[in-house]
């Protein structure tokens, strides 16, 4: 019997092909990349390598991207292996950390390596779960600084959804780590049927016509002035398979997108709850299910409610009565009691894990969610819903992807249960019904990289390699490996091109002269004046940049732009960043940049307005009284006058056309012949120049990137001659964003002599980030800490000088929006009063607490004598109540 055999023996169901390929391929020594869709089991081949590093007496890690995720894997692995055999490191817990068996966050794993821990001992293999968040831009660096640093020794088992190009980055990992198998399984354990809801009625996306798979020709044939007043016919209930094939029955409808309540009732009737409802923003989901409770839809009979009651009752008992009125507790009960839902970010952490348990428990039947349900946890459902392909991506709406619509609809189908799942799209007005159709028929997610170095990186790499083995290292990771990749194609096309161009170079030869000799007299004439075109114009967006960064609010300005034409006030802006955002006439707000003022110049003054003291451009009654002043202004801008030609260019540019108009080929017969010849080699050299700067620019990208960082590091004292000060040292422990803003806080003392709250509220301003466009002003609470914080803004500042002469961007502006609000939580202010006063969601409050917490602990463990008991005192006066909850259950 085989080792895949024996093993499979201790399941209730037969292994799957490619659980067993994944098994033989970790049992023969292996590295293991497994891509496949969600809940079709991966995790019983981590299970599989965890038990084989238990059988040889070593230790085994799982490591995912979420504490969340963190956490329920404990949980499951206690129950599985033993409490006594699992272990749990994230920023929040260390539990039972020399276990054989450690669950961890990716980041914890990373800190290890860098640190050379001793738990790194007789580590036999690691898991890396949804491995494919190493493209996520902000955390995703961390999963490649893993796979490259972490000894050979080890094998890694690489969970992953489903990626086009999981045979590319299983490439890259065999580079890196030695002999790597790629098991890709693209079947869902739970087939998927895919379908449009429009008015009431359900319809089939796709039908087979050809032997082939082609979008539901019944709603494409349906053109717009038909949806605009046409019908659809009902059906009875359960006519689900009938109607779904685009068979309408009777009676007549009008189309449109149906309301949420429509859409729970009708998957109820059809028999597909439960279900996740997929709206993309938090109010819209609080919104549906404060909206289901008020119009009476229960899903649930007596007996669950009862029940429901019950779980929920218990989870929080905890927590006192006062807070659980602030947090809203009682709401969220009785919409769960009615088996309804929501579940975001913006939830307190308790709450969420209130939902998902008793959402697999089959007691909620609708959850409205938004998109950071897809990741991580499991909450199988029957149907996903998708209520709008768009989404707002923190600066624009954009259409879903293939690949995010195939994590999104991953839900549906619960194995074991479900027969078949379903992923309803309900009707888009602004979306083709041919392009939604495709959207789902598409399975592209390629993976990409976001291996940036960072500060914390850099001083790490030249604590551990010599300068060339940093690099070469850098140069391993799949960032490099893609980019080179690129280059191969880029090579041929070079040659290609370089073919041609000899080619036009033969047709243009000229019997009285050297052709390319006139010719280049020609060119450089025009070089002349195009040079000089250009400096004027860098000159005037060097003026006007000074200009937008001098500007304040409640200046009014004109914009000149056709497609923005008109006054504008300006209601926010960074001082010296040049972009500032503005609201015109027709109550429109957004940023504006130089670009905006071409080719008519600097802004000026016209005028001055008071803004409202409170509210902002997010607000439609203060759009409406800022447009209103706008309107009532006199002032309209002046004409500008063009600007001339520069004498001095246009004189040298002509003495070289006279040149070219004495050369022998000004007189050629076959002259413009020649000359469209020239034009395209012209074309062609501008082309073959560009792609040999993009050559350039990926070889050996990052450690050219990294050269620039380490001179920032020397320039700021952090290494010299390329080892670590004092100050290196200090930084290589400090992780995050704002790692060198808290080395050099440190250094020159601005944590010292401050007070417990003062230190959190501090400390706050490095890693909070205001979810608002337009941050609210800062308030602080003492003198002390204003004084502080406007010295650790200056030495932001410092920081950023330093950068913007080295080509870097790393060091991230400080936010103080998270000031008044931890204050006052530090000072041991009721919970209620904190969130009356901070407009926070609980979720978002507990999260950045978090955050917090963990910075904190850092500077702690860094910060000496007379920083780290303050640093203690502050994460004690911060880790209280809701934000102690850890969610851990062994």
């Amino acid at each position: 019997m085989t080792t895949a055999a024996r093993f499979a023996k201790a399941y209730p169901f037969p292994l799957d092909d490619f659980q067993v390929r994944s098994i033989e391929a970790l049992d023969a020594g292996e590295s293991v990349l497994v891509a496949a869709p969600t809940g079709s089991g991966k995790t019983v081949v981590a299970e599989f390598g965890i038990e084989r590093a238990l059988s040889r007496r070593r230790k085994a890690f799982y490591t995912t991207p979420l504490k969340a995720l963190s956490n329920q894997k404990f949980g499951d692995f206690s129950r599985r292996y033993g409490p006594d055999r699992v272990g749990l490191l994230t920023g929040d817990n260390s539990i039972n950390s020399e276990a054989p068996v450690v669950v961890m966050t990716t980041e914890v794993l990373r800190n290890m390596i860098y640190e050379s821990s001793s738990t790194l001992e007789g580590l036999e293999v690691v898991v890396m779960d949804e491995v494919h968040y190493l493209q996520d831009p902000y955390r995703g660096a961390v999963w490649e600084e893993v796979l490259i640093h972490l000894p050979l020794s080890v094998a890694v088992v690489c969970l992953s959804a489903t990626v086009s190009n999981a045979e590319e980055f299983g490439e890259w990992i065999g580079a890196l780590r030695g002999p790597t198998r790629v098991v890709i399984e693209e079947r869902r354990p739970v087939p998927l049927e895919n379908l449009y809801m429009v008015g009431d009625e359900l319809h089939v996306m796709h039908v087979e016509q050809g032997g082939r798979l082609i979008a539901n020709p019944y709603i494409v044939s349906l053109d717009q002035r038909e949806l605009r007043a046409g019908s659809y016919r009902r059906r009875s209930s359960g006519a689900l398979q009938r109607q779904v094939r685009g068979r309408p029955r009777e009676g007549h409808r009008r189309v449109y997108t149906p309301r949420r309540e429509e859409v729970a009732e009708r998957l109820g009737e059809e028999g597909m709850l439960p279900a996740i409802y997929f709206v993309f923003s938090r109010a819209g989901c609080d919104r549906s299910s404060e909206f289901r409770m008020e119009a009476g839809v229960r899903l649930t009979a007596g007996d669950e409610e009862d029940r429901i009651r019950q779980i929920a009752d218990a989870r929080v008992a905890w927590v006192e009565e006062d807070e659980l009125r602030a947090l809203g507790y009682f709401e969220l009960r009785e919409a769960l009691a009615a088996g309804i839902a929501a579940h975001h970010a913006g939830m307190l952490p308790l709450f969420k894990e209130t939902v998902e348990t008793l959402f697999a428990a089959g007691l909620v039947r609708v959850v409205f969610a938004t998109e950071t349900l897809s990741l991580g946890i499991n909450m199988p459902a029957k149907t996903v819903v998708i209520e709008d392909l768009w989404k707002f991506s923190g600066e624009r709406h954009e259409l879903l992807t293939p690949g995010e619509y195939t994590q999104l609809t991953g839900r549906a189908g619960r194995r074991g249960i479900d027969e078949i799942g379903y992923a309803v799209v309900l009707y888009q007005t602004q979306v083709p019904f041919e392009r939604v159709a495709g959207l789902a028929s598409t399975r592209t997610y390629e993976l990409r990289s976001s291996f940036r170095p960072s500060y914390n990186m850099t001083v790490n790499l030249i604590r551990n390699y010599s300068r060339e083995e940093a690099r070469h290292l850098l140069n391993s990771s799949f960032a490099q490996f893609l980019a080179d990749r690129g280059v191969v194609s880029l090579e041929r096309q070079l040659e290609r091109d370089r073919a041609f161009l000899e080619g036009y170079h033969r047709s243009m030869a000229c019997h009285v002269g050297d052709f390319l000799e006139y010719w280049r007299l020609r060119e450089r004439a025009d070089r002349i004046r195009e040079d000089a075109r250009r400096s004027r114009r860098r000159v005037a967006e060097e003026e006007t940049r000074q200009r937008l960064a001098s500007l304040r609010p409640g200046d009014v300005i004109a914009l000149p732009g056709a497609r923005r034409r008109g006054l504008a006030v300006v209601v926010s802006g960074r001082q010296g960043q040049g972009r500032p955002t503005v609201l015109t006439e027709d109550r429109r707000s957004f940023r504006v940049g130089p670009s905006e003022f071409e080719p008519q110049g600097p802004p000026a003054v016209l005028a001055r307005i008071e803004l409202p003291r409170s509210g902002s451009t997010r607000s439609a009654r203060y759009r409406r009284d800022v447009a209103a002043q706008l309107v009532a202004l006199t002032v309209r801008p002046a004409g500008r006058a063009r600007r001339q030609a520069d004498p001095d260019a246009e004189r040298r540019a002509s003495e070289v056309e006279q040149q070219a108009a004495a050369h022998p080929c000004a007189s050629c017969p076959e002259r413009a012949k020649h000359e469209r010849w020239a034009e395209r080699a012209s074309k062609l050299e501008r082309e073959i120049a560009g792609v040999e700067r993009r050559i350039r620019a990926r070889t050996e990208t990052l450690g050219k990137r990294f050269d620039r960082v380490v001179a920032v590091l020397e320039e700021l004292g952090y290494v010299r001659s390329f080892s670590l000060t004092d100050k290196g040292e200090q930084l290589r422990r400090i992780y995050g964003e704002g790692d060198i803003l808290v080395s050099e806080g440190l250094a020159r003392g601005l944590f010292d002599g401050l007070s417990s709250s003062e230190m959190a509220a501090l400390v706050s301003t490095l890693v909070y980030e205001s979810r608002e466009r337009t941050p609210r002003r800062a308030e602080f609470p003492t003198g002390m800490l204003r004084n502080r914080f406007q010295a650790l803004s200056a030495v932001w500042a410092e920081v950023r000088r330093v950068e913007d002469g080295r080509q870097v961007e790393l060091c991230r502006e400080l936010d103080a929006g998270f000031v008044p609000t931890i204050f006052e939580w530090a000072e041991a202010k009721p919970l209620q009063d904190v969130l009356a006063s901070s407009g926070m969601t609980p979720g978002d409050f507990v999260r950045n607490c978090k955050q917090l917490l963990d910075l904190l602990r850092q500077i702690e463990e860094v910060g000496g004598s007379r920083v780290a008991p303050v640093a203690r005192a502050a994460r004690g006066a911060v880790n209280r109540s809701v934000v102690a909850y850890t969610g851990v259950e062994a």
